[in-house]
């Protein structure tokens, strides 16, 4: 197994313009390559057929046997997920699913931070200033470090104080609600919590950018992002993940849920570079795994979004009924629909009660 970092796998070529694969990895890993994928299990004290499945979850492909491509630093990680094992924080059956899901949210982030050191070197053809390009990228490599961690202590505080007041929390008219319905069942897992789920995607998207260069559709990608991004916090959700044109996001509460679907509506109206945008909302139990969420909540509100109108939001019954009773809002109930997974979905349109207060539409 390796570190979280690699920069490139065994077998890549050397043909690519900038620094030689050898060193930026060497660079990027603090090492050169010195143990087989045995010599790593047995310094670890690890099962060799363990350590290849853990390799595998971290999606990088095998290693010949007898090649010599890790560092101390693959041995220490192993040593590492096998000590995790040891406390009952990760179980044998689970540690798969553990690394994997570590794995993925770092990869992508390893692999923008990759392409962003080849755009400033395309940047900067030749020596860029300051120094050769591995000089000036060993300067930034603790600087990316660095910001990860605080940016990951920074979110692990957020969620250890949500975790801290979510016993005792209650429903949106004031009733004592319990927040999990059973304990985790595996490491990665929360309990059953009921949630306010929504989905917001911009409509026509496809056709938009069917003209649009690689410049100019990242410009849009990255204002709807920021944008739905920005909203979002303010209104104390969290983005669980974008889907390309869309953006899945939860709240412990449908009146901040509602908050946000029919600010994100209005703010895309004012923003001429976005297309208008339909949101599809629902409340119910959903299950946390690995920072995805799950459920029947999770599934109705992606086939609200799927039929809702450009510049409308529609929610479940379940989410009109959390909002029954608080001022601020008009729900309509609609003709049930058949969508995949629901024969008789009741959609109900949520605006907003004051008249001018918000646009949606155009």
């Amino acid at each position: 197994m390796s570190d979280a970092r690699p920069a490139a796998v065994a077998g890549a070529g050397t043909d690519t313009p900038g620094p030689p694969v050898g060193a930026l990895r060497e660079l990027v890993l603090g090492a050169a390559p010195r143990w087989t994928r045995k010599d790593v299990a047995e310094r670890a004290g690890v099962e060799p057929e363990r350590a290849e499945r853990i390799w595998r979850a971290l999606g990088f492909p095998s290693v010949e046997d007898d090649e010599r491509f890790f560092t101390d630093a693959d041995v220490e990680a192993l040593r590492g997920v096998a000590r995790l094992v040891g406390t009952g924080l990760v179980t044998g059956e689970s540690e798969t699913m553990v690394v994997r899901a570590v794995a993925y949210h770092l990869s992508r982030l390893a692999e923008w931070q990759i392409e962003a050191f080849q755009g400033w070197l395309d940047r900067a053809p030749g020596t860029p200033p300051g120094g050769a390009p591995l000089e000036r990228a060993a300067e930034l490599m603790p600087e990316l470090e660095a910001l990860q961690r605080y940016v990951w202590r920074r979110h692990l505080a957020a969620y250890a104080e949500r975790f801290r007041a979510a016993p005792g929390t209650t429903g949106e008219g004031g009733s004592p609600q319990a927040s999990t319905t059973g304990p985790a069942a595996l490491p990665g897992d929360a309990a059953l919590r009921y949630r306010a789920v929504g989905f917001t995607d911009m409509v026509g998207y496809t056709r938009m950018t069917r003209g649009l260069e690689g410049a100019e559709l990242g410009r849009v990608i990255d204002s709807f992002e920021s944008l739905t991004g920005d909203v979002i916090a303010e209104g104390r959700g969290r983005v669980v993940k974008t889907i390309g044109d869309e953006v899945f996001f939860v709240c412990e509460s449908a009146s901040c849920a509602a908050d946000i679907a029919l600010e994100l509506t209005a703010r895309v109206h004012d923003a001429p570079e976005l297309p208008r945008v339909r949101t599809g909302l629902a409340y119910g139990e959903v299950l946390s795994r690995f920072g995805d969420l799950y459920g029947t909540a999770v599934n109705a509100a992606a086939r609200l979004t799927a039929v809702a109108r450009p510049g409308t939001v529609l929610v479940d019954t379940a989410f009109s009924g959390e909002l029954a009773g608080l001022a601020g809002y008009e729900l309509k109930g609609l003709r049930p629909v058949s969508v995949r997974g629901f024969p008789r979905l009741r959609p109900v349109l949520l605006r907003p009660v004051a008249a001018g207060r918000r646009k949606t539409s155009r």
